[in-house]
Protein backbone atom coordinates (compact mmCIF):
# COMPACT_ATOMS: atom_id res chain seq x y z
CA UNK A 1 0.00 0.00 0.00
CA UNK A 2 1.74 3.15 -0.89
CA UNK A 3 1.32 6.03 1.74
CA UNK A 4 2.38 9.20 2.42
CA UNK A 5 3.06 11.33 6.05
CA UNK A 6 1.55 14.41 6.63
CA UNK A 7 3.54 16.44 9.33
CA UNK A 8 4.10 19.84 10.32
CA UNK A 9 8.50 20.80 9.91
CA UNK A 10 10.87 19.42 12.65
CA UNK A 11 7.81 16.78 14.18
CA UNK A 12 9.32 14.61 16.66
CA UNK A 13 6.99 11.30 16.14
CA UNK A 14 7.85 8.16 15.11
CA UNK A 15 5.28 7.85 12.71
CA UNK A 16 7.51 7.42 9.57
CA UNK A 17 9.77 4.69 11.45
CA UNK A 18 6.62 2.83 12.03
CA UNK A 19 5.70 2.99 8.59
CA UNK A 20 8.36 1.47 7.85
CA UNK A 21 8.68 -1.07 9.91
CA UNK A 22 4.90 -2.76 8.12
CA UNK A 23 6.30 -4.95 4.95
CA UNK A 24 2.85 -4.04 3.40
CA UNK A 25 3.13 -0.35 3.69
CA UNK A 26 5.72 1.54 1.29
CA UNK A 27 6.03 5.22 2.04
CA UNK A 28 5.62 7.34 -1.02
CA UNK A 29 6.75 10.96 0.11
CA UNK A 30 6.98 12.60 3.41
CA UNK A 31 5.98 15.95 3.63
CA UNK A 32 5.78 19.02 6.21
CA UNK A 33 3.73 20.97 3.43
CA UNK A 34 0.01 21.06 2.26
CA UNK A 35 1.06 21.52 -0.76
CA UNK A 36 3.84 18.78 -1.40
CA UNK A 37 1.19 16.45 -0.55
CA UNK A 38 -1.41 17.80 -3.01
CA UNK A 39 1.40 17.11 -5.66
CA UNK A 40 2.03 13.74 -4.68
CA UNK A 41 -1.68 12.91 -4.61
CA UNK A 42 -1.99 14.41 -7.91
CA UNK A 43 1.18 12.24 -9.46
CA UNK A 44 0.55 9.67 -7.53
CA UNK A 45 -1.33 6.37 -6.60
CA UNK A 46 -2.12 6.98 -2.74
CA UNK A 47 -3.58 4.44 -0.86
CA UNK A 48 -3.76 5.99 2.47
CA UNK A 49 -2.73 9.13 4.03
CA UNK A 50 -1.32 9.42 7.67
CA UNK A 51 -2.05 13.03 8.71
CA UNK A 52 -1.26 15.14 11.73
CA UNK A 53 -4.20 17.27 12.75
CA UNK A 54 -1.69 20.63 13.70
CA UNK A 55 0.23 21.79 10.54
CA UNK A 56 1.85 24.96 10.02
CA UNK A 57 -1.21 27.14 7.71
CA UNK A 58 -3.84 24.55 7.26
CA UNK A 59 -5.27 21.91 9.62
CA UNK A 60 -5.03 18.62 8.57
CA UNK A 61 -8.80 18.24 9.29
CA UNK A 62 -9.02 21.35 6.84
CA UNK A 63 -6.23 19.43 4.58
CA UNK A 64 -8.84 16.20 4.46
CA UNK A 65 -11.83 18.23 3.70
CA UNK A 66 -10.44 19.89 0.71
CA UNK A 67 -10.06 16.96 -0.99
CA UNK A 68 -12.42 15.66 -4.24
CA UNK A 69 -11.03 12.10 -4.22
CA UNK A 70 -9.87 11.03 -0.58
CA UNK A 71 -8.03 8.02 0.18
CA UNK A 72 -7.93 6.13 2.77
CA UNK A 73 -6.81 8.37 5.53
CA UNK A 74 -5.77 8.32 9.66
CA UNK A 75 -5.50 11.21 11.93
CA UNK A 76 -2.79 11.88 13.83
CA UNK A 77 -3.36 14.07 16.83
CA UNK A 78 -2.56 15.11 20.95
CA UNK A 79 -5.84 16.26 20.78
CA UNK A 80 -8.06 13.38 21.63
CA UNK A 81 -10.89 15.96 21.46
CA UNK A 82 -10.77 16.07 17.98
CA UNK A 83 -11.15 12.16 17.44
CA UNK A 84 -15.31 12.76 16.89
CA UNK A 85 -14.63 15.14 14.13
CA UNK A 86 -12.22 12.87 12.40
CA UNK A 87 -14.64 9.93 12.33
CA UNK A 88 -17.27 12.56 11.25
CA UNK A 89 -15.12 12.82 8.16
CA UNK A 90 -14.53 9.25 7.91
CA UNK A 91 -11.29 8.79 8.93
CA UNK A 92 -9.92 4.88 9.01
CA UNK A 93 -8.65 5.54 11.96
CA UNK A 94 -7.71 8.55 15.24
CA UNK A 95 -4.36 7.85 16.63
CA UNK A 96 -3.28 9.37 19.48
CA UNK A 97 -0.10 10.91 20.32
CA UNK A 98 2.48 9.90 22.00
CA UNK A 99 1.81 6.89 19.10
CA UNK A 100 2.56 3.38 20.26
CA UNK A 101 3.86 0.55 18.00
CA UNK A 102 1.15 -1.82 18.85
CA UNK A 103 -1.96 0.70 18.92
CA UNK A 104 -0.23 1.84 14.92
CA UNK A 105 -0.12 -2.04 13.90
CA UNK A 106 -3.76 -2.49 14.50
CA UNK A 107 -4.85 0.71 11.98
CA UNK A 108 -2.35 -0.82 10.06
CA UNK A 109 -4.01 -4.15 9.71
CA UNK A 110 -7.36 -2.80 9.45
CA UNK A 111 -6.28 -0.53 6.21
CA UNK A 112 -4.79 -3.39 4.99
CA UNK A 113 -8.17 -5.49 5.42
CA UNK A 114 -9.96 -2.20 3.94
CA UNK A 115 -7.62 -3.11 0.71
CA UNK A 116 -7.71 -6.37 0.19
CA UNK A 117 -12.02 -5.82 0.65
CA UNK A 118 -11.68 -3.12 -2.27
CA UNK A 119 -9.65 -5.76 -4.38
CA UNK A 120 -12.09 -8.11 -4.47
CA UNK A 121 -15.19 -5.84 -5.41
CA UNK A 122 -13.07 -4.90 -8.17
CA UNK A 123 -12.34 -8.30 -9.32
CA UNK A 124 -16.00 -7.71 -11.25
CA UNK A 125 -15.39 -5.87 -13.59
CA UNK A 126 -18.93 -4.24 -15.84
CA UNK A 127 -18.23 -2.64 -19.17
CA UNK A 128 -20.27 0.53 -19.64
CA UNK A 129 -23.81 0.97 -18.82
CA UNK A 130 -24.34 2.20 -22.79
CA UNK A 131 -23.47 -1.05 -23.93
CA UNK A 132 -26.11 -3.82 -25.20
CA UNK A 133 -26.76 -6.05 -22.44
CA UNK A 134 -25.55 -9.28 -25.14
CA UNK A 135 -22.34 -7.16 -24.99
CA UNK A 136 -21.79 -6.52 -21.30
CA UNK A 137 -19.19 -8.94 -19.44
CA UNK A 138 -17.78 -9.38 -16.44
CA UNK A 139 -13.90 -10.30 -15.95
CA UNK A 140 -13.73 -13.51 -13.22
CA UNK A 141 -10.58 -14.28 -11.48
CA UNK A 142 -10.47 -18.20 -11.06
CA UNK A 143 -7.75 -20.09 -10.19
CA UNK A 144 -4.44 -18.70 -11.59
CA UNK A 145 -6.22 -16.86 -14.61
CA UNK A 146 -8.78 -14.15 -15.08
CA UNK A 147 -11.88 -15.01 -17.55
CA UNK A 148 -14.13 -12.95 -19.41
CA UNK A 149 -18.13 -14.27 -19.36
CA UNK A 150 -21.02 -12.59 -21.67
CA UNK A 151 -23.55 -11.74 -18.95
CA UNK A 152 -26.32 -12.78 -21.37
CA UNK A 153 -24.66 -16.38 -21.48
CA UNK A 154 -24.93 -16.61 -17.52
CA UNK A 155 -28.22 -19.06 -16.75
CA UNK A 156 -27.68 -19.34 -12.80
CA UNK A 157 -25.06 -18.26 -9.81
CA UNK A 158 -24.78 -20.43 -6.60
CA UNK A 159 -22.87 -19.30 -3.74
CA UNK A 160 -21.14 -21.93 -1.29
CA UNK A 161 -19.70 -20.54 1.86
CA UNK A 162 -17.01 -17.87 0.37
CA UNK A 163 -17.32 -19.14 -3.10
CA UNK A 164 -19.84 -18.87 -5.74
CA UNK A 165 -20.44 -20.99 -8.86
CA UNK A 166 -21.72 -19.22 -12.17
CA UNK A 167 -23.36 -20.95 -14.45
CA UNK A 168 -22.99 -20.23 -18.13
CA UNK A 169 -24.52 -21.45 -21.17
CA UNK A 170 -22.89 -23.62 -23.83
CA UNK A 171 -20.60 -24.86 -20.53
CA UNK A 172 -21.11 -28.42 -18.55
CA UNK A 173 -18.88 -26.60 -15.95
CA UNK A 174 -19.46 -23.83 -13.77
CA UNK A 175 -17.10 -21.27 -13.26
CA UNK A 176 -15.73 -21.02 -9.29
CA UNK A 177 -14.03 -18.12 -7.96
CA UNK A 178 -13.68 -16.46 -4.37
CA UNK A 179 -16.34 -14.00 -4.03
CA UNK A 180 -19.90 -13.36 -2.04
CA UNK A 181 -23.53 -13.50 -4.30
CA UNK A 182 -24.19 -10.45 -2.34
CA UNK A 183 -21.02 -8.80 -3.61
CA UNK A 184 -21.85 -10.11 -7.23
CA UNK A 185 -25.07 -9.12 -7.26
CA UNK A 186 -23.82 -5.20 -6.98
CA UNK A 187 -22.61 -5.85 -10.36
CA UNK A 188 -25.26 -7.08 -12.15
CA UNK A 189 -27.97 -5.62 -14.23
CA UNK A 190 -31.14 -6.16 -11.71
CA UNK A 191 -33.40 -6.07 -15.06
CA UNK A 192 -31.41 -9.28 -16.11
CA UNK A 193 -31.11 -11.29 -12.67
CA UNK A 194 -32.62 -12.14 -9.41
CA UNK A 195 -31.53 -13.44 -6.24
CA UNK A 196 -34.57 -16.03 -5.45
CA UNK A 197 -32.92 -17.39 -2.42
CA UNK A 198 -30.40 -16.75 -0.30
CA UNK A 199 -27.66 -19.36 -2.51
CA UNK A 200 -29.36 -18.89 -6.25
CA UNK A 201 -28.95 -15.94 -8.35
CA UNK A 202 -30.84 -16.46 -11.57
CA UNK A 203 -30.68 -15.06 -15.09
CA UNK A 204 -34.27 -13.86 -16.01
CA UNK A 205 -33.54 -14.88 -19.79
CA UNK A 206 -33.27 -18.55 -19.14
CA UNK A 207 -36.17 -19.53 -16.73
CA UNK A 208 -38.29 -22.03 -18.74
CA UNK A 209 -40.54 -22.32 -15.74
CA UNK A 210 -41.75 -21.41 -12.22
CA UNK A 211 -43.84 -22.92 -9.80
CA UNK A 212 -44.47 -21.34 -6.21
CA UNK A 213 -41.72 -22.79 -4.23
CA UNK A 214 -39.06 -23.58 -7.68
CA UNK A 215 -37.34 -21.97 -10.89
CA UNK A 216 -36.49 -24.30 -14.00
CA UNK A 217 -33.16 -23.33 -16.16
CA UNK A 218 -32.56 -25.98 -18.54
CA UNK A 219 -32.81 -28.81 -16.73
CA UNK A 220 -32.03 -28.04 -13.22
CA UNK A 221 -34.91 -26.78 -10.13
CA UNK A 222 -33.52 -23.98 -7.76
CA UNK A 223 -35.71 -23.25 -4.97
CA UNK A 224 -37.01 -20.20 -3.93
CA UNK A 225 -36.84 -18.82 -0.83
CA UNK A 226 -39.61 -17.60 1.30
CA UNK A 227 -37.58 -14.25 2.20
CA UNK A 228 -37.26 -13.90 -1.52
CA UNK A 229 -40.71 -15.05 -2.89
CA UNK A 230 -42.56 -11.56 -2.81
CA UNK A 231 -40.17 -9.55 -4.48
CA UNK A 232 -39.45 -12.33 -7.28
CA UNK A 233 -43.23 -13.02 -7.37
CA UNK A 234 -43.70 -9.09 -8.26
CA UNK A 235 -40.75 -8.99 -10.63
CA UNK A 236 -42.07 -11.87 -12.93
CA UNK A 237 -46.14 -10.45 -12.77
CA UNK A 238 -44.31 -7.50 -14.46
CA UNK A 239 -43.33 -10.01 -17.22
CA UNK A 240 -47.06 -11.43 -17.63
CA UNK A 241 -48.79 -10.86 -21.00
Amino acid sequence: MNCIILEKPHSQSSLREMVNMVPYFRLVSYCSSVFDAYEILRREKVDIVFVDTVLSKVSGIDFIKSLDQKPLFVFVSDKPELAVEGYNLNALDFLLKPLSFDRFLKTANKAYECCASEIKRSEFVQEPEHQDASHKTILVKTDYKTILIKLNNILYIEGLKDYIKIYTSGNNKPVITLNSLKRLQQNLPSDKFSRVHKSYIVGLDHINAINKTQVMIKDKFIPIGESYRSVFSQRMEELRI
